[in-house]
């Protein structure tokens, strides 16, 4: 397994695996290397056939506050093509996130500011403690959310964007399920009830349709109904006749658990 400097990553005998952002005396910012092994953890996660979710958290009192102030000053000593491509190094590490084949929670608590919201927005699924504070605040230091507007923007709306973009204000976690960002928020107290809750609600559902559904919301999305009805009909055809399909369908008229059921294989 490989080793890691400023994240954990640790299995489930049950099928997922938890990947903590582990810098909390800066609050889980990134510099250089977060942003690499966070790449470089997703990307062998995804190689995992039999990997069925992935929660993400930060340690301590925090998800992420961000970029790394120091680090980020660092870059003006950096030529326009260093910079650029520093920038795209970042822009692959929340695509790895984002297209992770299995679902990705996001556990938030604490901050989420600037790429840390960038992570809320590039999670599958974003369980955040009320009491958080979010915000897109690159503006109040002279630049903009470049890099993660591709991810927070399948979430969010202009019409939401368009305030926090603009304002970079900070908003709790009741304002991020709101308006898009997150799907549910809850004290803090409660997170974890909400997110074992949730991830046992994950672990029941087919493994290989937990995958295909996640794909399908990506290529559906992008086509127009006439299209999405011949793309979706063998596709589901396929799926009914599957070793998987026929399992489900006849665990549930014999109502019993299906065989991917933790206790049921």
């Amino acid at each position: 397994m490989t080793s890691y400097e400023t994240i954990k990553l640790a299995r489930s005998d049950q099928g997922f695996a938890t990947v903590t952002l582990a810098r909390p005396d800066v609050r889980n910012a990134f510099n250089a290397t977060l942003i690499a092994e966070l790449e470089q953890a997703f990307n062998d996660l995804s190689s995992d056939p039999e990997l069925r979710l992935i929660l993400l958290r930060g340690e301590g009192k925090c998800f992420c506050a961000g970029a790394d102030l120091n680090w980020m000053k660092a870059s003006a000593g950096l030529t326009m093509a260093e910079n650029e491509a520093g920038a795209r190094l970042m822009a692959k590490m929340f695509k790895a996130i984002a297209d992770s084949p299995v679902p990705v929670i996001g556990v938030i608590h604490g901050h989420a500011l600037g790429g840390g919201a960038g992570l809320v927005g590039a999670v599958d699924i974003a369980l955040v403690a009320s009491e958080a504070k979010l915000g897109f605040t690159e503006v109040r230091l002279g630049i903009i959310p470049a890099v993660i507007s591709p991810f927070v923007l399948r979430k969010v709306s202009q019409t939401h964007a368009r305030r926090y973009f603009l304002s970079g204000e900070i908003f709790d976690g009741a304002e991020a399920a709101r308006i898009g960002l997150a799907q549910k928020s809850m004290p803090l107290d409660e997170l974890e009830i909400e997110v074992d809750a949730l991830v046992q609600a994950l672990l029941k559902s087919g493994p290989k349709a937990t995958r295909e559904s996640k794909r399908l919301i990506e290529v559906v999305a992008k086509k127009t109904v006439d299209t999405a009805i011949d793309l979706t009909s063998p596709w589901i055809a396929k799926l009914r006749a599957s070793k998987e399909g026929q399992e489900g369908m006849d665990a549930f008229l014999s109502k019993r658990p299906a065989r991917w059921v933790e206790g049921n294989k």
